[in-house]
């Protein structure tokens, strides 16, 4: 596909035991730092200022997202509710690289949203015991709801995603695995609505659905 970017995502060697509470300061001396910053649809023209880095630890992914923007909003707080309406960030990725894929979405308080399947109607949510068992997240806003404080505010989120969450696959391990994948930023009820996407799309309409433009991940 034209337009693919790639990302080789490091192995980073951490025999402790993993906490969500280290993996920003791991991050940042281990990982590169990639922006989110594609506007695909001109029609929604603001542009936050959202950059994240990834790595892993074998079994486990390790992210962090980091936003500057102007409206944040946080209602969401039952797993698998409708994050993408507050202040969200979201990892998309397709393992097998046949357009079946898994949506983590996140709101800025850390509630998790996540599905499988080849497209937005077709998908099917995981258990959300399943994923409260087994995903951490940390936001610096904490984990309370916030309703539209507006202002130029800065917020980031570290999450961990064991391989054992990809329940339709048999990984025990990111290692050696090349998967396809994007990373978008969004707010549809914020005060001020933007999709921005890492890989670019090309659809007349905002959709983050789209395996066919998402980019490469290397996993070392």
């Amino acid at each position: 596909m034209e337009n693919m970017k790639e990302i080789r995502v490091p192995r980073i060697e951490h025999q402790a035991k993993s906490s969500i509470h280290d993996v920003k300061e791991i991050l940042t001396q281990h990982a590169e730092l990639h922006s989110i910053e594609v506007i695909n649809w001109p029609e929604f023209p603001y542009r936050p200022d959202v950059e994240f880095r990834i790595a892993h630890v074998g079994d486990a992914l390790w992210l962090v997202f980091y936003v500057t923007e102007n409206h944040i909003l946080a209602r969401q707080t039952r797993t698998n509710s409708a994050t993408h309406l507050d202040s969200c960030v979201e990892f998309f990725i397709d393992p097998r690289k046949d357009g079946n894929y898994y949506n983590f979405e996140f709101n800025a308080i850390g509630t998790i949203h996540l599905a499988h399947g080849p497209n937005v109607r077709e998908r099917r949510f995981l258990d959300p015991d399943l994923i409260e068992s087994q995903i951490i997240t940390y936001s610096s806003l904490g984990d309370q709801p916030l309703d539209r404080k507006n202002g130029v505010l800065s917020w980031d989120l570290s999450v961990i995603i064991p391989a054992s969450i990809l329940v339709h696959e048999e990984i025990e391990d990111w290692s050696g695995t090349i998967m396809h994948g994007n990373f978008f930023k969004c707010g549809d009820e914020t005060d001020t609505p933007h999709f921005l996407s890492w890989n670019p799309i090309q659809t007349e309409r905002p959709s983050f659905h789209q395996p066919t433009f998402f980019g490469r991940l290397v996993f070392e």
